[in-house]
C-alpha cells in the first residue's frame, strides 16, 4: 500500500452472507480529520496559545532548567517578509522548540535592526515623491536632523510591527511583546557605551586610509554591504617616461602601466614593480593603422606578458634590446603621464617614484601597478611605507576636487574619456579601451563603488588589544554547522584590515566621541562617556543633535569650542554586532554567551563576523558557542528570484493558499544548508508530503480509539513484529536528539516521513489493519499492536511539533483533548533502551526483502486475473529456503497478508501459479483453498465449521 490503510478495507460483508458483519469491526474512528485546511484553521490555534498564555506557561514550566539561548540575528524593518525571512525564522523556531522539548529553558527574544541608509533612503523618497505626503517639495537636507530622524523612526516601528505579526503568522514562537531593537533607547545607550569601551581600551582611533565608498550614498560601506556584478570598466595603457635610473639603457624609455580605472591617474604617485619579475626593454619598430604607439619608441613591460602587450596596443614588431629583473629598477623616477599638459596647469609636474611591491604579479596587464594612495589597499600602504603623499583627489559625491587639476567637478565613472584625452595630448596614451569583470556594487543602491581615502574612525585589529588573535582563537573552538563555514569566516578574520565603523550618515547611534583640536587626540573620559549613555537612555541617541549637547557631555571643566563633536554615525553592523550586549543580559535572563548563532551563508563576512569582532574587542570571548549557516532560495529552476522575472514566491502567499505548516515542512525537507528551491510545483509536492504525514496521523488516532492503560502490553510480551517497530522509533529517536545536540537538521524530516510511509503504511499498518479490526477487542495481538500505536503517537506528534506546529497541536488533542493542554508543552519521549534491538532490526530487514519478492509474485497474480486481493492467495515456501527459516507460517501469513502459507520440501506444489526466480527464496503462489470469511475476507477451510455459518473461527469467536 502506498499510505495509510483505507478505513473500510475489510469491513464489508461477504456476497450473499445473511448477516452484516461490519458492525462487529473494529473501524478506525476519530475526529482528527483527513483534510488539513490549514489557511483557516491555524489562525485559530495561535488564538488559542495566546489566551492559554503557552509562552508564559512555558518559562514557568521551564525554571531551572539548562538554558538554551539561540540569539536572533536582527532582520532589518523595512518592508514585509521575504522567504528568506521565512526561510530562517522557521528553522530557528525548530531548533528553538526542539531544545525545549528536549527538557533546556529555550526563551527566544528576537529582534530588529532599525537604523541605516535604507531607511534613510525610503523617508527621502518620500520627501521627493510628488504624489507623497510633502508633494516632492522637501530637500532632504534642509530638513532639521532631529525631525529627520523621527521620520525614520516611525518608518523602522511601522514595518517592526508588520514584520512582527507575519513572523507570529508563521507560527514562531517567541517574546514578540519584548523584542529587542536597535533603536530603543536602552539599546542605543548600549551601543554608544560599547563604543566607548573601545575608546577608552586604545582601539577606536580616528584614521586616513582607503574605504568602499558608495558615491551615490555618500558613505563608507562595509565589506558586507558590498555585492559584486559584472560591469564594463574603460582601460588604459599609460606611459611613465624615465628621467633618473641606475638602468643606463632605461633612460628615454617609457615604463607603461596598464589599469581598469583610468579615474585614478590624477592621484598616481608612484609606480610599483616586482623584483623578482623579468622585465623587457623593447624597441618598438612596427605598429598597425590607428595605434597610439610610434616606431622608434622604448618602453619597458613584463617579459611574460609582452606578446598580449603587442595584442592590446597594436604593436606588429618590437625587438628586445634588454632583461632585466625588477630589483634593479630601484632607484627610479618617473614623469607623470599628465606632466606638462596644459590643462592640469603645472599640477602634475612631480616625480614619480618606481618602488617594490610584492603584490605585483606578471599575470595580466603590464607586470607594473600605478599606485594612487587614495584609491586602493595596496596603493595606499605602499604609500605609507615610502612616504607618498595621499591626494583628496575625489569629493564625496564622486568628484574631482581641486586636488585634480584640469578635471574638476567631473564624475569619476565619467572620467574616462577627458583623462584619455589629457595623455593623448601629451604622446603618453599607449591604448585604451574596456573590459567586463566583476566588481563591487552597494548592495542597497546597486551602484559601483569606489575606493577613497577619507578620515574614518577605525578599531584597529592588531594593537594591544589583539582583537584578530583573540577571534582566531574563538573561531578556533567554535562549533560549525556545516562545518566548511569555520574555514570562511576564519579566513576572513585572518585577512581583514581595521574595522571601518563610522558612516556619514543621519539615522543610527552617533560615535560619542569629542576631539581635541589643538592635538587632534579624541578625549577618552569615562565620565563624559557616563553622561552620553545616560542620556541616551533617557531621550535616545537623539540627545547626540540636540542643542547644547557638546557642552552638556563634557561637562563644567572644559570648552566646547576645544572640541569637534563627532557627527558620524557607527556602522549598523557594529550595531548589530553588539546586540549581545542588550539582550543575552540578566534583565532577559539570558545568558552569555549564546549558544547558537543561526543566519545566512553571507554572514560569515556579516553579523556572524561584526558580532566576534565586538564581543572580543570588549568582552574577550566570542558571543556564541555554535555558528550554524543556511543557503539561499531560489526559484524551481534555481535562478534568483526577482520581481521583473515574476519568480517570487511569497510566505504571506503560501500561507494564504497552503497554511504555515506547509512552508515550515518546505524548510525542513531540504538540506538547509545548501540553497533551496521553491515555486507552485515544489509547494504541491511538499502538501503531497504533508497529506501523507497527516494521513498516518489519522490512522493512528483511528485506530487508538478508546485506548486505556488496561490495554499496555509488557515490551517483552509484544511479537516480533511490534518489537521492531519500537526498535525503529529507537533509532529515529537518536537520529533526532542528534540533531538538537549539533543544530544539525539535514535529513531528519526526511526520515521521518520515510518511516511514516514506508515503515509504517506500506508495510506495519498493511499487516496489523487485519488484527486491529477484527481480533477481539482483548486479543493479545490486537493489544500488542495498539500498544505500540500508542508509542507511535506520542512519539511522532511530539517529534513533529517543532516542525509542525499546528498540525501537531490537532493531532495531540485529538486524543487527550483538554481546555489548556498542548502538545508543546510536552517533552520528547524518554524511549527504554531495551526498545534498541539490532539483531531483531537485521531479522526483520531480511523479511522485507523476502516479502517483496514474494509480493512480486502476487501482483503478477493479481494482474493476470489469478486472484482479486492477496487474501485470496496461498503461499509455499520452500522448506530449504531463507524465508522459510525467518518466521512461522502463522506469522508469514500475517506479514504477507495471504489466507494460508505452507512449508514443504521443493518441488514446488503441483497447479502453483507463479515461481520466484530467487533460488534462495523457493516461493510458489496458488488460489487458497476454503471459503471466503463474511468477517475478515480471509480465504478458509474452516469456514462452515463454527456457530456463524459464514466465519472463521477466529471472527466467530470475536462475535460472541
Amino acid at each position: 500500500m502506498n499510505d495509510a490503510p483505507q478505513d473500510a478495507s475489510t469491513a464489508a460483508p461477504a456476497t450473499g452472507s445473511a448477516v452484516d458483519w461490519r458492525g462487529t469491526v473494529f473501524l478506525p474512528r476519530t475526529p482528527f480529520p483527513m483534510k488539513g485546511d490549514l489557511p483557516k484553521r491555524e489562525p485559530g490555534w495561535l488564538e488559542r496559545w495566546e489566551q492559554q498564555g503557552l509562552r508564559d506557561r512555558l518559562r514557568a514550566q521551564s525554571a531551572g532548567l539548562p538554558k538554551f539561548v539561540l540569539h536572533d540575528g536582527p532582520p532589518y524593518a523595512n518592508g514585509p517578509l521575504h522567504i528568506g525571512h521565512a526561510l530562517n525564522k522557521i528553522l530557528k523556531d525548530v531548533i528553538n522548540r526542539a531544545a525545549q522539548m528536549s527538557g533546556r529553558d529555550a526563551n527566544y527574544v528576537p529582534g530588529w535592526d532599525c537604523h541605516g541608509l535604507p531607511i534613510e533612503w525610503k523617508v527621502e523618497e518620500e520627501y521627493r515623491n510628488p504624489k507623497g505626503k510633502y508633494k516632492g517639495g522637501v530637500d532632504k537636507d534642509q530638513v532639521p536632523i532631529l525631525d529627520f530622524r523621527a521620520e525614520c523612526r516611525a518608518y523602522a516601528a511601522h514595518w517592526l510591527n508588520v514584520q512582527r505579526e507575519e513572523f507570529g503568522r508563521l507560527g514562531v514562537l517567541g517574546d514578540w511583546q519584548h523584542p529587542y531593537a536597535t533603536m530603543d533607547f536602552s539599546s542605543e545607550a548600549t551601543i554608544a557605551g560599547e563604543i566607548g569601551k573601545f575608546l577608552l581600551n586604545g582601539s577606536l582611533y580616528r584614521g586616513l586610509r582607503p574605504v568602499m565608498w558608495s558615491p551615490v550614498e555618500k558613505t563608507a560601506l562595509a565589506d558586507a554591504e558590498i555585492e559584486y556584478h559584472d560591469h564594463t570598466s574603460p582601460t588604459l595603457h599609460a606611459r611613465f617616461p624615465v628621467l633618473r635610473s641606475p638602468v643606463e639603457e632605461a633612460l628615454g624609455a617609457d615604463v607603461v602601466i596598464w589599469t581598469t580605472t583610468p579615474w585614478t591617474m590624477p592621484a598616481n604617485r608612484a609606480v610599483a614593480y616586482g623584483e623578482e619579475i623579468d622585465y623587457a626593454l623593447i624597441h618598438v619598430d612596427t605598429v598597425a593603422e590607428g595605434s597610439l604607439l610610434r616606431v622608434g619608441d622604448n618602453l619597458i613591460v613584463a617579459l611574460p606578458l609582452v606578446e598580449s602587450f603587442c595584442r592590446d596596443t597594436g604593436l606588429e614588431a618590437h625587438s628586445i634590446r634588454r632583461v632585466l629583473k625588477g630589483a634593479e629598477l630601484a632607484g627610479t623616477v618617473l614623469a607623470h603621464p599628465l606632466r606638462g599638459w596644459a590643462g592640469g596647469e603645472g599640477g602634475y609636474d612631480f616625480d614619480v617614484p618606481m618602488l617594490p611591491g610584492e603584490f605585483v604579479t606578471a599575470d595580466a596587464g603590464t607586470g607594473f601597478v600605478h599606485i594612487a594612495p587614495s584609491h586602493g589597499e595596496d596603493d595606499f600602504a605602499l604609500g605609507r611605507q615610502f612616504g607618498l603623499p595621499v591626494p583628496e583627489t575625489v569629493a564625496d559625491d564622486g568628484t574631482y576636487t581641486v586636488q585634480a587639476p584640469g578635471f574638476t567637478g567631473i564624475h569619476v565613472f565619467k572620467a574616462h574619456e577627458p583623462v584619455w584625452a589629457a595623455m593623448e595630448a601629451t604622446g603618453r596614451l599607449a591604448a585604451k579601451g574596456s573590459l567586463r569583470h566583476s566588481y563591487p556594487h552597494s548592495w542597497r543602491s546597486k551602484k559601483p563603488v569606489i575606493f577613497r581615502a577619507t578620515p574614518q574612525w577605525f578599531i584597529a585589529m592588531d594593537d594591544g588589544n589583539q582583537i584578530r588573535a583573540k577571534a582566531l582563537d574563538a573561531l578556533a573552538v567554535t562549533h560549525f554547522v556545516p562545518e566548511v563555514g569555520r574555514n570562511r569566516i576564519t579566513s576572513m578574520v585572518a585577512a581583514r584590515p581595521d574595522w571601518c565603523i563610522s558612516r556619514q550618515r543621519a539615522w543610527g547611534v552617533p560615535i560619542p566621541v569629542f576631539v581635541n583640536k589643538t592635538t587632534s587626540e579624541p578625549l577618552r573620559d569615562p565620565e563624559v562617556l557616563e553622561r552620553v549613555t545616560a542620556a541616551f537612555r533617557e531621550e535616545g541617541a537623539d540627545a547626540w543633535y540636540k542643542p547644547g549637547a557638546a557642552a552638556r557631555f563634557l561637562g563644567n571643566g572644559r570648552n566646547p569650542d576645544d572640541y569637534e563633536q563627532v557627527m558620524d554615525i557607527v556602522d549598523v553592523w557594529f550595531e548589530s554586532g553588539s546586540t549581545h550586549a542588550f539582550t543575552l543580559t540578566p534583565e532577559r535572563d539570558l545568558p552569555f554567551p549564546a549558544d547558537l548563532y543561526l543566519e545566512g551563508s553571507d554572514q560569515h563576512r556579516g553579523w556572524f563576523h561584526s558580532s566576534l569582532l565586538e564581543s572580543i574587542g570588549t568582552r574577550g570571548i566570542a558571543p556564541f558557542k555554535a555558528l550554524l549557516t543556511h543557503g539561499f532560495t531560489l526559484d524551481e529552476t534555481g535562478r534568483k528570484m526577482s520581481k521583473s522575472l515574476g519568480n517570487v514566491t511569497a510566505p504571506q502567499e503560501v500561507t494564504k493558499k497552503y497554511g504555515a505548516d506547509i512552508l515550515r515542512l518546505w524548510v525542513m525537507n531540504a538540506d538547509t544548508t545548501e540553497d533551496q528551491r521553491i515555486g507552485p510545483r515544489i509547494l504541491e509536492q511538499t502538501a503531497e508530503l504533508y497529506r501523507r504525514l497527516r494521513n498516518t496521523l489519522r490512522w493512528l488516532l483511528g485506530n487508538l480509539d478508546g485506548f486505556t492503560e488496561a490495554e499496555r502490553v509488557e515490551h517483552a510480551a509484544l511479537p516480533e513484529l511490534e518489537r521492531w517497530v519500537l526498535h525503529r522509533l529507537s533509532e529515529l529517536d537518536a537520529r533526532i536528539r542528534r540533531a538538537v545536540e549539533t543544530y544539525d537538521w539535514s535529513g531528519v524530516v526526511p526520515e521521518i516521513h520515510a518511516f511514516c510511509a514506508t515503515d509504517l503504511s506500506a508495510f506495519y499498518f498493511d499487516v496489523r489493519k487485519d488484527s486491529l479490526y477484527c481480533d477481539a477487542a482483548d486479543s493479545d495481538r490486537r493489544r500488542a499492536a495498539r500498544t505500540v500505536l500508542d508509542a507511535l503517537h506520542r512519539c511522532l506528534t511530539t517529534w513533529l511539533a517543532p516542525v509542525l506546529p499546528f498540525t501537531a497541536e490537532e493531532a495531540w488533542l485529538a486524543r487527550f483533548p483538554s481546555e489548556d493542554g498542548s502538545v508543546h508543552l510536552q517533552r520528547f519521549p524518554d524511549l527504554p533502551p531495551e526498545w534498541r534491538d539490532d539483531s531483531l532490526a537485521a531479522k526483520w530487514a531480511k523479511v522485507r526483502a523476502e516479502r517483496g519478492l514474494i509480493t512480486q509474485l502476487l501482483e503478477a497474480d493479481r494482474r493476470e486475473g489469478r486472484i482479486g486481493s492477496s487474501l485470496q492467495a496461498s503461499v509455499q515456501l520452500g522448506a530449504s529456503g531463507e524465508a522459510a527459516e525467518l518466521l512461522s507460517p502463522a506469522i508469514w501469513e500475517e506479514v504477507l497478508i495471504v489466507s494460508q502459507v505452507t512449508v514443504a520440501a521443493p518441488p514446488p506444489l503441483e497447479g502453483s501459479m507463479a515461481a520466484a526466480a530467487d533460488e534462495a527464496l523457493l516461493a510458489t503462489t496458488a488460489v487458497a483453498p476454503g471459503t471466503k470469511c463474511a468477517r475478515c475476507w480471509r480465504v478458509l477451510e474452516e469456514v462452515g465449521t463454527a456457530r456463524h455459518a459464514d466465519l472463521c473461527l477466529r471472527c466467530d469467536a470475536a462475535v460472541g
